[in-house]
């Protein structure tokens, strides 16, 4: 695939596939329509009694948008990646556009957890996250889906699930159900910064008075 703007990559974002690389090294982007899709219900996020208590003792820090390009290279720094370069620079173009955004987690300076993803109304597509600490992915997760709830967003795209994923509440759809769901979602305003920036405590006890 060549000449990929951001503009064609939001659309398509709005028809229900995303692009991938094979290989960090791989400069040959291509689209990707699951059969079976990933999504995050946001009402069904799990908080297992561990994550509880690891929210409740966390002293990181929680930002949005700080260091977009920093949690995109995090989410590259493993062995096999599909970020590649181009990947790299479309979605900091979708991020300086206002289309693209990140979660990061802090210990003191040092970012150690974090995801990012594209938004189109009242969808959000998770791209990717990362972890230097253990739990900072799930903390990250979890301040992300309190964010979008409180966004007024509808939908959270995971494109595939993994067992990580399925642990936290991460369900599969059929491509029919998804693109239905996407229809709805994307039509629909919302957010993604109006939220006040909350801590993990903030989040967990938001989370436990919901379950």
């Amino acid at each position: 695939m060549s000449d990929l703007t951001p503009e064609l990559l939001l659309h398509g974002y709005s028809v229900g596939i995303f692009p991938m690389s094979e290989a960090r090294d791989d400069p040959e982007i291509f689209w990707v329509d699951p059969r079976k899709r990933g999504i995050m219900p946001l009402d069904g996020f799990h908080i297992s009694r561990s994550l509880r208590r690891a929210m409740a003792r966390s002293a990181w820090t929680i930002s949005i948008n700080r260091d977009f390009e920093g949690v995109v290279d995090g989410c590259a720094d493993r062995e096999d990646t599909w970020i590649n370069a181009e990947i790299r620079n479309l979605y900091t173009a979708l991020f300086a556009r206002g289309d693209a955004h990140s979660l990061e987690v802090w210990e003191g300076e040092t970012l150690v957890g974090g995801v990012y993803g594209v938004v189109l109304g009242a969808a959000f597509f998770g791209e990717s996250m990362f972890s230097r600490r253990t739990n900072a992915s799930k903390i990250a997760l979890a301040c992300l889906v309190d964010r979008l709830r409180q966004g007024g967003f509808l939908l959270f795209d995971t494109q595939f699930i993994t067992d990580h994923l399925a642990s936290l509440g991460a369900v599969e759809i059929s491509r029919a159900q998804y693109h239905a769901q996407l229809a709805h979602a994307k039509a629909r305003p919302a957010s993604f910064t109006a939220a006040p920036q909350s801590s993990p405590q903030d989040v967990m006890q938001r989370m436990t008075q919901i379950s």
